[in-house]
């Protein structure tokens, strides 16, 4: 199997048409169909439906473009690592990202790397479900607690803590009373409406919350708190910002372990220039990066 041609149908599928392939690549459109139609030659097969406005696999061309993706890649990291020297970062690097870790820093981080390395097309999605570096193509994957996987290695970026926080306006019950708060409660969480945290001074509290709003985004919770909507327990890397300011107050800090925050990869791919040099602006953004694997 002719190894150029491979890639330039790579190229193709992932792009999802010749015009875009050719764009991205400054290689002719003639040229990528040339490519692909002797690749299909080879193997005997048809892999793409070329149609006048569309382009689509067939179930031959999509199980090939799934199989070869991750090998191409390594390919070419390998190639890379060989001709360019290990120390020059270039190429497109694509990150996977929970929403409040990006919404809160990498905006920032996003932009520091941009400067630092202008040869790497940096690609960051933002999505809170639980994305695969080895099946969905991405060079890192940033997650929250994750659980050990041996296809994965990486290091902790930070502990985040869940804080209690509530509008300025919102009295706290005292110790004793035997009052419910009206609480926003973020829906991917367990309906325990009996928080148990410790004050800012370190004494232990427990608190009855009463559903005022269930809302699936920590985001949407985050700005109904600050509308005073009700009492809430939120990321600190969220609303830390917010009490230093004033616009919420810390009730105290949840009872439960930190919230371990990684940066993972694919541990059968070789560590390019790239992901270091990604992971590097990221340990400058998090200084309390730890080099050791999920446990």
């Amino acid at each position: 199997m002719d190894l150029k041609a491979l890639t330039d149908f790579a190229l193709v599928a992932s792009h999802g048409g010749f015009g875009r392939a050719s764009r991205v690549s400054g290689r002719s459109k003639a040229t990528l169909s040339r490519r692909v139609t002797e690749l299909e030659q080879s193997l005997g097969v048809r892999l793409i439906e070329r149609g006048t406005q569309s382009l689509r696999l067939t179930e031959e061309g999509r199980a090939l473009f799934e199989r070869t993706q991750g090998p191409l890649a390594e390919i070419a990291e390998a190639q890379e690592v060989v001709t360019l020297g290990a120390s020059t970062p270039r190429g497109r690097l694509r990150v996977s990202a929970p929403v409040v870790l990006a919404h809160v820093a990498l905006g920032q981080v996003a932009a520091r790397f941009a400067l630092a390395y202008p040869d790497v097309q940096l690609e960051i999605d933002v999505d809170d479900r639980k994305r695969d570096p080895v099946e969905d193509g991405f060079d890192l994957v940033i997650r929250v607690n994750p659980s050990p996987d041996e296809r994965l290695v990486g290091r902790r970026i930070l502990d985040d803590q869940r804080w209690v926080v509530a509008h300025p306006q919102i009295t706290m019950p005292a110790v004793d009373a035997d009052t419910a708060v009206p609480g926003v409660i973020y829906s991917r969480t367990p309906d325990d409406l009996a928080w148990q945290f410790h004050s800012p001074a370190g004494e232990p509290l427990n608190l009855s919350v009463r559903e005022a709003l269930r809302l699936s985004s920590l985001l949407m919770v985050h700005e109904a708190v600050r509308a005073g909507a009700g009492v809430a327990m939120l990321p600190k890397l969220l609303v830390e910002e917010d009490v230093r300011s004033g616009k919420l107050v810390h009730w105290g800090t949840d009872d439960r372990p930190p919230v371990e925050i990684w940066a993972l990869r694919n541990s059968r791919r070789l560590v390019g220039a790239k992901v270091r040099a990604f992971l590097d602006v990221l340990e400058q953004a998090f200084p309390r990066c730890e080099f050791v694997p999920p446990e």
